[in-house]
């Protein structure tokens, strides 16, 4: 009999383990069964709890007092260290550079609000419905680049390049540098999603470190010229009561957006296309009626969401649907296996392009720490799928994923590559 089995021939909840590549590129069967069986669960491999039900998720997610966002995104996953131990990434950037500290995405409210304010400001509706124009172009432009080939690597050629280029502009980087800004955004990434070593981990820190300089000089730019762009909101806009932000908290603020502005929505498109090959006769019917492009991305971005879970931290011995989670225990909020519920979708493991609630997702997150960059994320996703559509057909993989086809840690999901093969429309 199969030690990884009970007596009846199920597999245990232990024997999946988050951290293998292979078993995490496909994590949908264990969802269903933490659904069933223990939906607060904690992971044996990291000591971490998974909170994976929709509703139980968004109570988490409300309950700031108790779940804090308050907590060292790069300690949860590097695990908690020992006397002796070394914090080589904290000893680079207070010697030569700004400290992290809590902003943002890291605070609760009310001290939240002070940087939501700062954010939203840069990404009103308004605001990005005059970049649209902008992402339009500019998708163009990189399908004109391979167009004429008949296929492409759609991540490097287009899903990475759009998301990047944009943010990128925003923050104040020519669209030119884009390589130099996936180079920061990876190096930045790392110690937050796998174990790294402690020369992994300085190499990383060098890597902020050449961030922070230049966004330094940027933050010093913008101050006496402000421009259209992402930092001359942030160093120049000012909320009634409120002092301006200091350089530390302008560059904890920046790091976040960075990161988040730009693996999220290349992954996001990547599925996308990828949702376009696995069912294929979705192309025309998207093509001959360009509403369901809307409902279409919503549905991909429930199905296969790019993070898995952001973490949190217990501030008190408590009890969270019957189970006991120790005072300052790390919480993954898990976004996946919640777009994945069965008591929120029906058949949730089936690609519905017409689900009437696909739009309830939780893929940009829930409450006080929903994604301010959500709506940015969708106008890019709508304007690339829908000229897409319009530019090929027939589109289909030109050779197979590899194996595993993700890159897949504990809290994100992104496919290596996507080769793909079309005929031109225009």
């Amino acid at each position: 009999m199969d030690s990884n089995a009970d007596a009846a021939g199920k597999k245990r909840l232990e024997d999946f383990n988050p951290l293998d590549p292979i078993q995490a590129d496909d994590p949908y069967e264990w969802y269903s069964q933490l659904h069933a069986e223990c939906p607060v669960y904690r992971i044996p491999q990291t000591g971490m709890y998974f909170v994976t039900k929709y509703d139980d998720l968004r109570a988490m997610l409300r309950d700031t007092e108790t779940f804090s966002n308050n907590l060292s995104v790069i300690g949860a996953m590097q695990g908690a260290k020992q006397d002796g131990d070394r914090d080589v990434y904290g000893e680079v950037l207070r010697e030569r550079g700004w400290e992290h500290m809590m902003t943002l995405q890291r605070t609760d409210p009310p001290l939240h609000r002070r940087y939501r304010e700062l954010v939203e400001a840069a990404f009103t509706a308004s605001r990005v419905r005059t970049m649209a124009p902008r992402i339009e172009e500019l998708t163009h432009q990189l399908i004109d680049t391979w167009i004429d080939d008949g296929e492409c690597e759609f991540i490097e050629q287009f899903s990475l390049p759009l998301p990047g280029t944009i943010i990128a502009e925003q923050v104040g980087l020519p669209g030119s540098e884009i390589k130099t800004f996936k180079r920061w955004a990876t190096a930045m990434m790392k110690p937050q999603i796998m174990k790294l070593n402690e020369e992994e981990m300085r190499e990383c820190a060098e890597v902020e470190l050449e961030v922070q300089h230049y966004l330094d000089g940027l933050f010093k730019a913008r101050r006496a010229a402000p421009q259209s762009d992402l930092i001359s909101v942030m160093v120049n806009t000012r909320f009634e009561g409120q002092e301006p932000l200091t350089d530390r908290e302008l560059q904890s603020v920046m790091r976040q957006l960075i990161n988040g502005g730009y693996e999220t929505v290349i992954t996001a498109l990547a599925h996308a296309m990828w949702q376009l090959i696995r069912f294929p006769e979705l192309q025309n019917e998207l093509r001959e009626d360009k509403s369901r492009v809307k409902n279409f991305i919503e549905e991909s971005l429930r199905w296969e969401s790019p993070v898995i879970g952001l973490f949190r931290r217990a501030t008190k011995d408590t009890e969270f649907k019957g189970v006991k989670i120790e005072k300052d225990a790390i919480i993954l909020a898990g976004y996946g296996p919640a777009n994945r519920d069965a008591d929120k979708f029906t058949c949730p493991h089936q690609f519905d392009a017409k689900r009437d609630n696909a739009g309830a997702h939780l893929a940009f997150g829930s409450a006080t720490h929903f994604c301010p960059g959500g709506q940015l994320a969708r106008q890019e996703m709508n304007s690339a799928i829908s000229i897409l559509l319009d530019r090929i057909r027939d589109i289909e993989l030109a050779r197979p994923l590899p194996i595993p086809a993700h890159h897949s840690d504990i809290s994100h999901i992104a496919l290596k590559q996507l080769h793909i093969k079309f005929k031109k429309i225009r």
